[in-house]
């Protein structure tokens, strides 16, 4: 007789995890579970966008001034309704939104606070290129009955979790709650997500391979350019971009590396989010065994001053972000 089939979907991990810690109140459990509803919702749709109107944008731009796509729209309400009414979360802040999202009256607040980007890559949508959902997890630090600014402004360092949700030929969910890094696939016969890739480390040694978009290399600090130099000309590394972070970090967390996304001349704060992009994929490599810098300090030790501050990234193998400081602090 051929051995029983050991199938495990995120259900089941997640109450087997909440069973570790006696003190747990299922709280958690269940607002990951929100989630990976959530992302089955978004991935339904992205992977049927071709054939239904929502490619495009909506006309106007968000608080970044980028142009708002539908699905950007669609995807952020997605994550707002599967969140807004548990009684699990005290706010919530959105990449898409200016201003802090407050849990409507007519509901309960929790004592979570949950900051998304509800699709990361979204440029890429009307070329079939892999998108993604990022996530951050804290719980409520002021004493009111509901979520504030404050709550939302904590280091990286204080995330209760982390995970992202990549809308591939195949759609995964990738999350740490601090203890490790768990990857799982979506089955969409059975409509689960099933693990599939349990305590995920970034490989060692590491590929040597670097992520960014070397376009910009005019705009860069001539150290900037002296590392890109360095990479591909001494250190011997190849050269992958696909354009979303969501799938450049997801390749850099399973072959090792190093993604970049480094300041301009005319930008020196950098461009990507450090709440909804920067920090939750940080603790993410981290948890890998890989470090997540600015190019000059670790991500996570930043203390957010606003909802949308940007910062520089370099993040990936340990070795590679540590060459990538040394060689930018001699610049």
């Amino acid at each position: 007789m051929p051995p029983e089939s050991h199938v495990v979907t995120i259900s089941r991990f997640l109450i087997d995890e909440e069973r570790k810690y006696p003190e747990a109140t299922g709280a958690f459990t269940s607002l990951l579970s929100d989630i990976a509803l959530a992302a089955k919702v978004i991935g339904r749709e992205v992977n049927k966008a071709g054939l239904v109107d929502i490619f495009g944008a909506v006309g106007h731009e968000n608080v970044h001034g980028e142009d708002q796509q539908k699905l950007d729209v669609f995807a952020n309400q997605v994550m707002y309704r599967a969140l807004d009414h548990t009684g699990l979360v005290a706010c919530l802040a959105s990449e898409e939104s200016e201003e802090l999202i407050s849990i409507p009256a007519k509901f309960p607040a929790g004592e979570y606070v949950v900051i998304y980007d509800p699709l990361d890559g979204s440029s890429n949508i009307d070329v079939n290129v892999s998108i993604g959902t990022i996530f951050s997890i804290h719980r409520k630090i002021t004493s009111g009955a509901r979520g504030t600014l404050e709550d939302c402004l904590q280091p990286g360092s204080r995330q209760v979790a982390a995970g992202y949700i990549l809308y591939g030929s195949s759609t995964m969910l990738v999350y740490t709650s601090g203890t490790g890094v768990h990857g799982f696939t979506l089955d969409p016969s059975i409509g689960e997500f099933i693990l599939s890739h349990p305590d995920m480390r970034m490989p060692e040694p590491p590929k040597k391979v670097y992520s960014v978009n070397e376009a910009y290399f005019t705009r860069w600090s001539r150290g900037q350019q002296l590392l890109v130099s360095h990479l591909k000309n001494e250190g011997g590394f190849g050269s992958r971009y696909i354009g979303s972070m969501v799938a450049d970090v997801h390749r850099t967390l399973l072959q090792g590396g190093l993604f970049m996304y480094p300041p301009e001349r005319a930008q020196p704060e950098g461009k990507l989010r450090l709440l909804y992009e920067a920090a939750p994929m940080a603790m993410i490599i981290e948890q890998a065994g890989g470090r997540a810098s600015t190019g000059t300090q670790d991500i996570n030790d930043i203390t957010p001053t606003g909802l949308h501050q940007r910062v520089p990234i370099y993040m990936g193998s340990k070795e590679f972000v540590a060459l990538s400081e040394e060689m930018l602090a001699a610049e």
